[in-house]
């Protein structure tokens, strides 16, 4: 195993995933070993289902700072026969949680919903993906935990981002002696090309594998949780474990100039505002607009959507959430409100029409798969920030989500990616925080052709939605549109996060139009495969910004 690690790290090409296309089979994930279990999978008979489960336990264990099963996702699915699922696999508060479960003396503990045993929900990667594969894949549990545990246990060299991460996060994990015992040696972090071995983790994986994961709902994994969580001032029990659920919810469905989008529902936001945002955009001919008229306009475009977001979104067994948001008639009046000339201030959410009845009942990782037999798969999951809530639970190598944190812990204070919030998103037992994670599957003429994601916190959003843009408006391969340039405004702070690669003269025109810049060397992480329904060839791409490999049979 070492050595094939070795040589799968090795051979990863330079490739444009532009230039390589493939008749069978489709990937695209942030590590090369991930993408590697995916084929691996399909070889085994496995189709994209479980190919896309491995390829996430895969990234558990080689992008664990971001996403595991100590964490939550959310898996958009379009099967071979036409169904679409849509599973919730978020994170829940635990029973004990409350409004007021972060306010000290009066004010708010910002550090408690990020760092230690108060940060985490009950994970439900496990449940939501044995659900997935249960009713769309052809293989086992088993046949995709026990190839990642492998990993684990053999271990990998980690890439730069992953040590330079780690050395960022050093002294909050230091903190934790069951965390520091794994990512550190000797107090300091494990650099670039060290092994990362974790055979707890891979002891985790065999259980679940060999026992279900009962094993990890209902027996010792959550008796571990809760015994360290009720020795360190947390509160998550066995039996929030044992009362977690990951429920099949309907899917959010617009157009976008002839293409029809599926996309994820609450607790997403992302789903949402995609949409919202592409049917305010439809009322412009952005194809034919200069660089700094097209950013201003999606941008205008962005701000609306991320007010609603603020005051609407929030989990939809808790929250009244406008299925108006989505309406194309709303787009419309909201579009009447761009001026083209100038930047206009958003002071608040809009009014969505029926919202009074009809309701919807980077961090993080992206990976998408497809087969020729018609199944796509595009799958969000995270720990929320770097390394969740620095945790892991003695004994079993589980690192622990921080997603309490995206709950708005006190409406009107911002959480670690600056979004506000209001009651909508509030803390309650047994509630999903929002999440802005946007898994998007599109189809033409009723069939799948593409599908995105990303990471990255709330440029989760605009990051999908401006691949959509280069290549429904412009006719890029996902490649070429990930190569673009991105910009992202989620109305508070007032500022637009904009890559500098645009040029001098883009920024000061876009600056000239009133908004104000801040401009970055680069931000984001998305993955795409794109079918052309002429060749009937798979195109996947991973983002140039990041590691990570596309590839295919």
């Amino acid at each position: 195993m070492k050595a094939l690690i070795a040589l799968v790290l090795l051979a990863t090409s330079a490739l444009r995933a532009a230039d390589a296309s493939f008749p069978k089979f489709a990937i695209a994930t942030v590590h090369p070993l991930a993408t590697e279990a995916g084929l691996q999978t399909f070889a085994k008979g496995g189709n994209a289902v479980d190919a896309a489960i491995a390829a996430g336990l895969t990234l558990g264990v080689v992008d664990g700072h971001n996403s595991g099963i100590g964490g939550g996702c959310f898996l958009v699915i379009r099967a071979a026969d036409g169904a679409v699922t849509c599973i919730d696999g978020r994170e829940m508060a635990p029973a004990k949680a409350h409004r007021d479960m972060y306010v000290i003396n009066g004010k708010v503990d910002e550090e408690a919903s990020k760092t230690g045993p108060l940060a985490s929900g009950v994970p439900g990667y496990l449940k939501a993906c044995s659900a997935a594969q249960k009713k769309h894949g052809k293989l086992q549990l088993a046949d995709v935990l026990l190839p990642a545990a492998e990993i684990a246990e053999n271990g990998f060299p980690l890439d730069d981002v992953y040590a330079r991460k780690l050395a960022a996060t050093t002294p909050k994990l230091a903190k934790f002696p069951s965390s520091a015992a794994i990512f550190l040696k000797d107090g300091k972090p494990l650099g670039k090309g060290q092994m990362l071995v974790q055979t707890d983790l891979a002891a985790t994986y065999r259980a679940v594998a060999a026992k279900g994961i009962e094993w990890f709902y209902e027996g010792e994994f959550a008796k571990k949780t809760e015994e360290w969580m009720m020795a360190n001032g947390g509160i998550t029990t066995a039996a929030d474990f044992a009362n977690y659920t990951a429920p099949e919810r309907e899917a959010i469905r617009s157009k976008y100039r002839g293409y029809d989008l599926i996309t994820m529902p609450p607790p997403s936001s992302g789903g949402v505002h995609v949409a919202e945002i592409l049917n305010i955009v439809e009322h412009f001919p952005i194809r034919h607009f200069r660089a700094s008229s097209r950013i201003h306009v999606i941008t205008e475009a962005m701000k609306l959507a991320f007010a609603d977001r603020a005051y609407w979104l929030g989990d939809p067994d808790f929250a009244k959430v406008p299925r108006g948001l989505v309406d194309p008639a709303y787009a419309a009046e909201l579009a009447k409100k761009i001026d083209l000339d100038h930047t206009t201030t958003v002071s608040g959410h809009g009014m969505p029409p029926h919202w009074e009845g009809d309701i919807f009942g980077k961090h993080t990782t992206f990976l998408c798969t497809a087969d020729a037999e018609g199944n796509w798969v595009a799958l969000n999951q995270t720990i929320n920030t770097g390394f969740g809530s620095k945790v892991v639970i003695p004994g079993t190598g589980v690192l622990m989500n921080n997603q309490m944190d995206d709950f708005s812990v006190q409406p009107g204070v911002p959480n670690a990616f600056k979004l506000i919030g209001a009651e909508a998103n509030a803390v309650a037992p047994g509630k999903r925080p929002l999440s802005s994670m946007s898994p998007t599957i599109v189809l033409k003429d009723g069939q799948p052709v593409i599908a995105t994601g990303a990471a990255g916190g709330p440029t989760i959003i605009t990051q999908a939605l401006l691949l959509l843009t280069h290549i429904i408006d412009d006719g890029m391969l996902p490649s070429e549109a990930l190569a673009e340039p991105r910009f992202h405004h989620q109305w508070n702070p007032d500022e637009l996060k904009i890559e500098k690669s645009f040029g001098e003269s883009t920024l000061k025109q876009v600056e000239a139009l009133g908004h104000n810049l801040a401009p970055s060397s680069g931000f984001g992480a998305c993955q795409a495969i794109y079918f052309d329904r002429e060749k009937k060839l798979f195109y996947p791409a991973h983002d140039p910004r990041i590691p990570g490999k596309a590839d295919g049979r």
